[in-house]
């Protein structure tokens, strides 16, 4: 009687490792211009901002005097006078409160041009677009002609309804009503960039998602905070990223208004402290340790948005 062995099945062979490729290097190749375009756009400049910053460069190097290396010695004076901290505090604030109101504003402004009728839409689409290529200095100039202590149609209007005190009134004369016209006319050129941006956005979400929602009871503030912003919501991060860096490097709109006879000195913000720096005292080197001194600013700022932004890639 003969017996069969039972023999154990073999195990399968492991899978062959796989083959790491090759990266190609056509990519990299193809950013090298774009690349050199920015370092050559935007670090050159940088490096001489970081060089002039550790020198002494007033207006004798203007006119071939050699500059005089000083280490940090700008920077200790810079950051040791009270002017710069008070500029700074009132630049973070008006960056930041600028920032909020036109997010706030632009994102009440898509869901309108969500909700209406086309008609209505298109109108508002093309008096955003208006208002956005208007030019910057005309824009300043109609606040001004506004606001203007003799003939400004504002202080008119607030007589005409009752308010006597305001006849005469110098808007740009007093800190914070400068500052108020100053928010009038930066949110009304970032508007239409925000409100646009944003309804692009919400233009992508379905409009089956929605009246899935309605069918389940939600009122609109629920279909608003619960639907509508959480699928915008990288859009919304992006735009109020952009908004705060443009409001910190506010320059223009400040010095045209500041020409209306504000108090330079109490008006000042971060950009204009700089010209003052540079071109009324002839402080380069100041000028330029305060210019490195914002790009590392808009940094930190922007560090928290980035960060955020960064997470949700690698989600």
């Amino acid at each position: 009687m003969t017996t069969t062995a039972q023999t154990a099945p073999s195990a399968p062979p492991a899978p062959a490792a796989p083959r790491r490729g090759r990266t190609p290097a056509a990519p990299y190749a193809l950013l090298v211009p774009a690349v050199a375009v920015l370092l050559v756009g935007l670090g050159y400049p940088v490096y001489w901002q970081v060089v002039t910053s550790m020198q002494q460069f007033g207006l004798a190097q203007q006119f071939g005097a050699p500059p005089e290396f000083v280490g940090l010695d700008n920077y200790a004076r810079i950051f040791t006078d009270d002017r710069l901290w008070a500029v700074v505090t009132r630049s973070i604030v008006f960056c930041l409160v600028n920032a909020f109101v036109t997010v706030a504003i632009g994102l009440g402004l898509a869901l309108l041009m969500r909700a209406v009728h086309r008609g209505v839409r298109v109108v508002l689409q093309v008096s955003l677009l208006l208002a956005w290529a208007t030019p910057l200095v005309a824009t300043v100039t109609v606040f001004r002609w506004l606001f203007d202590y003799r003939t400004g149609v504002v202080n008119w209007l607030l007589v005409r309804v009752g308010f006597e005190q305001a006849a005469g009134f110098a808007w740009l004369s007093q800190t914070l009503t400068f500052f108020l016209v100053a928010t009038f006319v930066i949110v009304w050129m970032s508007v239409p960039f925000v409100a646009l941006s944003l309804y692009a956005g919400l233009t992508q979400v379905s409009d089956d998602v929605l009246e899935a929602a309605r069918l389940d009871g939600a009122g609109p503030a629920q279909i608003v905070w619960n639907i509508l912003l959480p699928l915008v919501r990288p859009v919304l991060a992006i735009v109020l990223l952009l908004q705060i860096i443009w409001d910190l490097r506010v320059f223009a709109q400040i010095r045209l208004l500041q020409d209306a006879g504000a108090n330079v000195s109490e008006t000042n913000l971060l950009g204009n402290f700089i010209y003052e720096l540079g071109i009324g005292s002839q402080d380069f080197s100041g000028a330029a340790a305060v210019s490195i001194f914002v790009l590392l600013l808009t940094v930190v700022l922007s560090a928290p948005y980035v960060r955020s932004l960064m997470k949700e890639d690698a989600a």
